[in-house]
């Protein structure tokens, strides 16, 4: 079995020799479809040998198991011409793949065609691809525990993908995107959705969930296959997503490369509302010019994550359930904020507010909340829960992230709520709509006891203290 971490950082080192790729974005952009390509292929390979006349919807020509499986196979110019012409009487591989169809699977056809629309090759030189293909081919999807360990270096591609520029809005802690689908219990049946789903993390979550504690014959399988929807508007993190749910066994992935906030706000019907909404929206990204308009008047704004909370409301069913990530900013203030609020609390019971550290999101350092909530009846109450740094740790950073095992006082807490030292309840008549960022009121005296200017003193005292004994002692 290979080291996947040293293939994804071979790979790494190897596009960097090569003139065509210029930063991060495209060294993951030309990872993407790569990836994409051969976990595809692996999965197809699978499904010829447990399904009666499963026919891949790749041409043989373009399969990767075709060109790419043999170290010695083309390279060079030739390798090029391959991937990149566009002669009408030899059709290269993404020419022909942005064509594709298939009368026999139509919708695994449009994934493929979808990806390879949205995508490009950046390498210009065919023997630098040929050592990537050949580095890509010591990794077998197909193996369970290559697939297990890709997890892991999948996050560290997500990690990436954040640092190379203003993506910080794909990636949410796994330790994070884990308790929150725990915490919402999707059962088999009822319909996931993440309308902000980046690279599918709150997807994946929820399949390995509902797989599991519900899915116990292939009936329950298929219907699982069934009911994880996701939406994701940025080409790299769409690919990636897809690439992430074919990794997670999903055949047909119902993930579609759109702008969620130009859905149509009112031609949402019954049959578009969902069970579950999990997601983390994303937060001072820009919007597409006039998207607003799409939203009733009094909820406009130029704030994508508080357009993202009203469309996830007219999203949710009755007694539909959610749990987004939402930064401080989103839970205070007047105007549109406010109304957003009151409807959000007048619609649902927001029961808990779950509130992070604020290097959760490292780099990043903003206030991040979790917010769970259930349409149908008003809010009466929020329990607040402060999660703290673990003892010693003043921040989270990428060699400490967020770890799932932190969160289990908050999982024990959850079905006997209590006050304790992290946890508090406000009542809807103690409440101010214009600022739920409510401090722990049971932690205030300890916080007090540590005001900072109180410490800034007594060390200049101690400082000048210790400069007398110094004189002194000389």
């Amino acid at each position: 079995m290979a080291n996947v971490g040293a293939v994804i950082n071979s790979i790494r080192n190897i596009m960097r020799q090569d003139r065509g790729i210029s930063g991060d974005a495209q060294r993951l952009e030309q990872l993407g479809w790569m990836l994409f390509l051969k976990i595809i292929d692996d999965k197809d390979q699978e499904l010829e040998i447990t399904k009666d006349d499963y026919v891949s919807v790749i041409p043989e020509k373009f399969q990767w198991r075709t060109w790419a499986t043999n170290a010695e196979g083309i390279t060079g110019d030739e390798l090029l011409e391959f991937i990149d012409s566009n002669a009408q009487d030899n059709k290269g591989l993404f020419a022909s793949l942005r064509e594709l169809t298939s009368i026999a699977n139509p919708k695994r056809a449009a994934i493929v065609k979808e990806v390879f629309e949205g995508s490009n090759n950046y390498m210009k030189s065919g023997y630098e691809m040929r050592k990537v293909i050949n580095k890509l081919n010591e990794v077998d999807f197909n193996n369970s525990e290559d697939k297990h360990i890709f997890g892991d270096i999948y996050e560290s591609i997500l990690v990436e993908l954040r640092d190379a520029g203003n993506k910080g809005e794909y990636y949410t802690p796994r330790a994070v995107t884990q308790l929150m689908t725990q915490m919402i219990d999707p059962k088999l049946g009822e319909k996931v959705l993440d309308p902000a789903a980046g690279t599918g993390g709150f997807l994946t979550a929820a399949i390995d969930h509902v797989r599991e504690n519900y899915v116990h014959t292939v009936e329950d399988e298929h219907q699982l296959q069934k009911s994880i929807t996701g939406w994701e508007f940025k080409p790299v993190a769409y690919v990636l997503g897809l690439t992430n749910l074919i990794l997670h066994e999903m055949d047909i992935p119902d993930y579609h490369y759109m702008d969620s906030l130009k859905k149509e706000y009112n031609s949402i019907g019954a049959k578009d509302k969902v069970d579950v909404i999990l997601a983390n929206p994303p937060f001072g990204a820009s919007i597409a010019d006039g998207v607003e308009t799409n939203f009733p008047a009094t909820y406009r704004c130029k704030e994508s994550a508080d357009l993202f909370v009203i469309l996830m409301l007219q999203l949710l069913k009755p007694k539909g359930r959610s749990a987004i990530v939402l930064p401080d900013n989103s839970i205070t203030g007047d105007g549109v904020k406010y109304r957003i609020r009151k409807k959000l609390m007048s619609d649902c019971n927001l029961h808990t507010i779950i509130r992070l550290p604020q290097s959760t999101f490292f780099p990043a350092t903003v206030g991040t909340n979790l917010l769970f909530f259930e349409k149908g009846t008003p809010t009466k109450g929020i329990w607040y829960y402060k999660h703290e740094l673990p003892f010693g740790q003043k921040s989270y950073s990428k060699k400490k992230p967020i770890l799932f095992e932190e969160f289990q006082p908050i999982i024990d807490w959850w079905n006997k709520r209590e006050e304790n030292e992290q946890a508090w309840k406000v009542s809807i008549d103690e409440l101010d709509l214009l600022n739920l960022d409510i401090k722990n009121p049971n932690r205030q005296k300890t916080e007090l006891m540590y005001d900072r200017s109180e410490i800034l003193n007594e060390l200049k005292t101690s400082q000048i203290r210790i400069n007398e004994l110094l004189n002194e002692l000389k």
